[in-house]
This record gives structure tokens, sequence and C-alpha cells, in this order.
């Protein structure tokens, strides 16, 4: 490249059609278009926003589910109860498939996804129902589960810590996916337009 054409202005010259606006002017125009959704816009960012959480909770659920993977370890001769249930795994399924269909259906709307995200998220709140009720269990049967195999107190209060601070954090998660799964299975206003 030469230096004498990188220092040459470029001039565009418009059609006729084309009108250039005056910069000198101050009145500003706003133009307003209808969103082509059928769900307000509130409504429509709080889908994103809770199908994006129920796809989190799903994923925290099998996180924790791989950590109890590794629990059979000497001197535990078998899995916590939860565990065995296999809540974190199934649950993780149900959670992330009704948040991934709220995202969906806060982009596309037809009657078929309308109906599929009620019932998924339906059976999301069955599953994280289940889940209290199993994650109860979990807490009464295991309350011993390390305790009553480790030599040490120390090593006995450290993992029982964890164990009960995992399973707190799965109830958490459960109880939290069962009012965002209810509140969309349930509700029927908003979807109205799709009905």
């Amino acid at each position: 490249m030469d230096s004498n054409s990188a220092h040459n202005p470029v001039f565009l010259v418009f059609p006729p059609e084309i009108n250039v606006p005056d910069l000198r002017s101050t009145e500003f125009t706003a133009t307003a278009y209808d969103t082509s959704g059928p769900f307000p816009k509130s409504l429509a960012t709080k889908m994103k926003i809770l199908g994006a959480m129920q796809i989190l909770f799903g994923v925290m659920n099998f996180s924790f589910g791989v950590v109890f993977l590794f629990t059979l370890e000497n001197p535990y001769p078998r899995f916590p109860f939860i565990f065995v249930s296999g809540y974190p795994f199934w649950s993780s399924v149900l959670f992330i498939n009704s948040g991934a269909f709220l995202v969906a259906l806060e982009r596309k709307t037809t009657k078929t996804l309308v109906k599929l995200s009620r019932l998924m998220n339906f059976l999301s709140a069955l599953g994280a129902l289940a889940g209290v009720i199993l994650i109860t269990f979990g807490l009464i049967l295991d309350q011993h589960f390390f305790c009553g195999y480790a030599k040490t107190v120390t090593h006995c209060q450290a993992v029982a810590t964890l164990f009960i601070g995992i399973l707190i954090m799965l109830m958490a998660f459960s109880i939290a996916e069962l009012f965002i799964s209810l509140s969309f299975s349930v509700m029927r206003r908003p979807f109205y337009c799709c009905d």
C-alpha cells in the first residue's frame, strides 16, 4: 500500500433517493415496534430467567449426585440413601427439560409447545415434591452414616458436615424448583393466547 493513497479521502456519492439528515437539528424521533411475541415483555423475561434457573438447578443436582458417587470409600460400606434413590440424576433430567421448554416457549410460542411446557413443569413439580420427601428420609436414615464408621471424631465431623450441607442444598434447590414449576404448570392466564 502506497503512503500517498492511504491519506486520500473517500467520498461517497448517494443516489438522490437517499436523504442525508441535517445534523444541526436537535429534534429526535422514536419509532415504536410491536413485539411479535404473544406474552407481555415482563412475563417473557421472567420465563427466560426462571427457565435458566431451572436448568441451573438441574446441573447442580447432577453435580451433587456425582459428589455422592465418590462416597463409597473405606470405611463406608454403602452409598447414602439419596444416591441409592437416584434422585440427583432423574431430577436433573426433569429440571433441565422443564427449564429448556420455558426458554423455548419464550422464543417461539405454539400450542404444542405450551402444552409440553405445562406437562414438563407439572412433572418437574412432582419430581421436586418427591425429592423433598426423599431428602427428608435421607436426612433421617443417614444421620449417623459417616460417624458410625469413622475412626476419629474430626474426620467424622468434617465429612458429616459436608454430607448434611449437600443434602440441605439439594433440599433448597428442590423447594425452589417446586415453586417455579408449580407457578408455570398451574398458571393459565398468560397462556390464553395459545389455548
